[in-house]
Formats: C-alpha cells, sequence, structure tokens
C-alpha cells in the first residue's frame, strides 16, 4: 500500500520523516560545496548548519566571552564591547558562548545586550561549573539574571564536573522550558575518551571543545562520533590561545587562500574548522569590532577542499 497524504492526520509515518531528515541535512551541508573547485562563492550572508536534534540552523561564527568580556562595568573597553557585539549581530552571528568560569562575562554580555537590544538576535550559551545538585541550581538561576534572558538556549556542563547530579537538573530545566538544549564541554585532549563515551549515549544535544590547526586531534575520531551520534558542535580554542598567530607573525598569506576566498590569517585559521562538515559553530572570542568583522568573514564565501585543508596543514606545520 502506498501512504498518500492526509490532510486529517497530524503526523507522518517514520520513513516519510526520515526521508524529510535526510533532505533537510543535505540542504544543510550544500554550503559545504562552495569549497570545491568550480563552484561559485557564496555571499556575504553567514553560512549556516543544522543543529542535528532539531534542524534549527546557527550561524557557523559565533563569539566567545572568555577573558574578553571579564570587565568592569564603567571599564574603558566596554565601548569597544558594545561596538563589537552590535558589530557581530549585524555581521549574521548569533552565538554567545559564556559561563560563570569567565569572571564578570555573563554580566557584561547581559549588559550589554539589553542595552543594545539584541537578545531577540542571540543564541545564548553558557555552562554550569561547581559540584552539587542545588549549588548547580543556584548558579543557572544566577547566570538567567546575569544574562538578563528569560531561558538560555544552551546550558552546558562546563568541564564535566559532577555531570551526573547536573544532568538530572537541566533534564527537568529542559523539560520546563528553562533551557532550550544541553551539551558538555571541554578543552584539552585529555577528556576526549570520556567525551567520546557520553556522545554515544545519545544525551546531549550539543558538545564543545577545541579544534584548530594547531591542535587537530579531534579529527582522529570526535568529530566523526559527533556527526554519527547527530550532536552538534562548538569549537573552542580555534586560535589555540593564540599559538597560531605567534606562529604566522610576519609571515604573508599564501597566494592560494584566495581559493577559499580568505584575505587573513584569522579568516585562513577559521576557515579550516568549519570547512569540516561535524562542525556547527566556532566561537572565537574578541572586543574589537574590526577583529569581530575580520572573523564574521570566514562564516561566508568559499570553504577549502580537503585538498587545500591538507596544505593549510603542511604550510603551519612547516613554520
Amino acid at each position: 500500500m502506498i501512504w498518500q497524504p492526509n490532510p486529517t492526520c497530524t503526523t507522518n509515518p517514520p520513513v516519510i520523516d526520515a526521508r524529510r531528515r535526510r533532505v533537510t541535512q543535505w540542504i544543510a551541508a550544500v554550503p559545504l560545496l562552495t569549497g570545491l573547485p568550480g563552484m561559485p562563492a557564496e555571499t556575504a550572508a553567514q553560512r549556516k548548519r543544522a543543529i542535528p536534534h532539531s534542524g534549527e540552523l546557527l550561524p557557523v561564527i559565533g563569539l566567545g566571552t572568555y577573558v574578553v568580556f571579564d570587565v568592569t562595568p564603567n571599564a574603558p573597553e566596554m565601548a569597544d564591547l558594545r561596538q563589537a557585539l552590535k558589530t557581530f549581530v549585524a555581521g549574521g552571528g548569533s552565538v554567545v558562548d559564556s559561563s560563570p568560569m569567565y569572571g564578570r562575562a555573563e554580566a557584561r554580555v547581559g549588559e550589554l545586550a539589553a542595552g543594545l537590544g539584541l537578545h531577540p538576535s542571540l543564541f545564548l550559551a553558557t555552562k554550569v561549573w561547581t559540584s552539587g545538585r542545588q549549588s548547580g541550581i543556584d548558579q543557572m538561576q544566577a547566570s538567567l539574571r546575569l544574562l538578563r534572558a528569560q531561558r538560555i538556549d544552551l546550558m552546558q556542563v562546563h568541564n564535566l564536573l559532577d555531570l551526573a547530579t547536573h544532568l538530572q537538573t537541566l533534564r527537568a530545566w529542559k523539560r520546563d522550558g528553562k533551557i532550550r538544549y544541553l551539551g558538555v564541554t571541554h578543552y584539552h585532549t585529555g577528556a576526549y575518551p570520556e567525551l567520546e563515551r557520553l556522545l554515544k549515549t545519545r544525551d546531549f544535544d550539543f558538545a564543545q571543545f577545541n579544534y584548530s590547526l594547531a591542535e587537530r586531534e579531534a579529527e582522529a575520531r570526535l568529530l566523526s562520533v559527533a556527526a554519527e551520534t547527530g550532536t552538534a558542535v562548538i569549537i573552542n580554542r580555534p586560535f589555540a590561545h593564540g599559538e597560531l598567530f605567534g606562529r604566522v607573525k610576519g609571515k604573508a598569506l599564501p597566494a592560494w587562500a584566495a581559493e577559499f576566498d580568505c584575505d587573513s590569517w584569522a579568516q585562513f585559521f577559521l576557515k579550516y574548522i568549519v570547512a569540516h562538515p561535524a562542525v556547527t559553530c566556532v566561537i572565537p572570542g574578541t572586543g574589537k569590532a574590526r577583529h569581530m568583522t575580520d572573523n564574521l568573514k570566514a562564516g561566508s564565501g568559499r570553504l577549502p577542499d580537503e585538498r587545500l585543508r591538507k596544505r593549510m596543514v603542511e604550510l603551519i606545520l612547516g613554520f
């Protein structure tokens, strides 16, 4: 029997839903083809990737707040941060990642977003970073207050600290609509085996971990496991805590970077990451509008194909 649409039916057969998911995933992957020879470049619009568990699209270039947003309310840097956040949203960005670990960063994000009227445009991600059930609840409630948000788009267990305890709370908060997605984070390769095990449980919408041209260990297994389990990936430390800029200091960008619409070292580093199809979003941190503009350019235009990515690795290893 061939299934026919029924206007009175509110659900579709599993096979139709499966086909729709495959089509949605294919559409989300189409921008990757712009990195192949002969394919046209994208417009200046931010490339977006789908969150596998929902299909919601996120811009591939986000914003990390570690260090740069940890300032006092009246600090001279506030003017730069205000302009940087305006530039970020105007350029199509939405994912802003923070943590209680980052000092005053959550408060500054909330203050600036409220003052600029940007909350509707932002995808707010933060973390719980403490031990104990009530301590976790108190900290997450503080994050809501500091970010001046009614709910958090993504709450992550920072560095897997007291994960089992927080996971129970996060599931309840997700059911109650206090958070939309839940995830786990870490920042070094020693945590990869545990992250891999956790992803295979399929309990998490997101995983955040380090990956860059200087720290490529995630390519061995973790990125492929994320893809296999339908876990969205946020990449931290995209510049290896500044190490990559140190390597290329005084060196000219290679002419062949133009093959993937790249005209700065920051874009070079970020496009290498974004070109991996398992990556949903990367979160470089900056408090300067000019650097923000530069970073955002990595989210548009062509991406390097595998031939060019290998050449990028060889170049950086040679420095």
